[in-house]
């Protein structure tokens, strides 16, 4: 039974950037890109080493890889929410490109560069579609007209994916089991949905017996750092009610029971509100999703910022 989560960034690292998994790799890229971007072969440019993770010298853990026909590919896994990941992977696509430019080189130099992100939460919305592409097109014709075709952008959103065993028909789909159902795979019970692909089998089996003691330690650490994240977010949503409410009950109070308390309760809601909006804030939520949550504007919440 896999009880390594690939999802972690630092597993996924290890798991698809290692020298020995390379073949993962590619599997991977070409389940999400077009038939004309497929790869052959890569070469791993930033590749799985933890004495330099030990030594800080890898904290972020995305994946760089280059293809034999040139191509360039960024690939992380991200698994803490990120309302502004897109402005992430754009800085990420533009550094990769940047990266490939020497002293002396020439613009027409630059290969596409790709970027893959799979997401553990939901992103784009009004979008139920597990994988989302994104290009430079002509907003007049619609086309991209092959004039910038340097740039594309994948995401994929794990949480869109609900697809039972039996309702498998991609390989795309099959990495997406195995990145939602790690925890459930049983190496010696492969479902017969998965067990023809033998990318994914390997999967299993390194996710099995992937992490040494050190490894172990830095997984376990990792997950905590997760959780806590997690923790302060829910945090800073109830104590934001509690302080609301609480200073709403208080002034209904003083103004008479009926009316206070009708008052009251309507004050405590907003300054519920305002408290959740200002815990959020800190932790650094977008305006748009703290005014989603909260019922209050984005000028309401651009004040409170002052």
């Amino acid at each position: 039974m896999c009880r390594i989560n690939p999802r972690v960034d630092f597993a996924f690292k290890k798991l698809f950037g290692s020298e020995e998994n390379k073949d993962l790799l590619i599997s991977l890229i070409n389940a999400i890109v077009s038939k004309e971007e497929q790869v052959i072969e890569i070469e791993l440019r930033n590749p799985y080493n933890l004495a330099a993770y030990q030594a800080g010298k890898m904290s972020i853990l995305d994946i760089k890889a280059k293809g034999e026909n040139g191509r360039w590919f960024n690939v992380e896994m991200q698994i803490s929410e990120d309302y502004h990941f897109d402005k992430r992977a754009i800085y990420y696509w533009a550094k990769l490109v940047t990266e490939q430019l020497s002293e002396g080189m020439m613009f027409k130099e630059l290969k596409k560069t790709i970027s893959i992100n799979i997401l553990d939460f939901n992103f784009i919305p009004d979008n139920q579609e597990l994988h989302n592409l994104y290009k430079i097109i002509n907003v007049a014709t619609g086309k991209d007209d092959k004039l910038h075709d340097i740039f594309e952008l994948h995401y994929i959103e794990l949480k869109k994916f609900t697809k039972s065993y039996q309702q498998i028909s991609s390989a795309l789909d099959r990495w997406a089991t195995f990145l939602t159902k790690a925890d459930k795979l049983d190496k010696n019970h492969v479902p017969k949905e998965l067990v023809e692909d033998r990318a994914i089998v390997k999967a299993i089996e390194a996710v099995d017996r992937m992490f040494d003691e050190d490894e172990r330690l830095i997984y376990e650490v990792r997950m905590q750092a997760l959780a806590d994240v997690e923790s302060k977010i829910a945090s800073a949503i109830e104590k934001g009610m509690e302080q609301g409410m609480e200073r709403g009950m208080e002034k209904g109070m003083e103004k008479g029971m009926e009316r206070g308390m009708e008052k009251g309760m309507e004050k405590g809601m907003d300054k519920a509100a305002r408290a959740i909006a200002l815990n959020l804030l800190k932790v650094g939520t977008s305006i748009e999703i703290i005014s989603q949550s909260t019922g209050l504007s984005k000028a309401e919440i651009e004040q409170l910022m002052l």
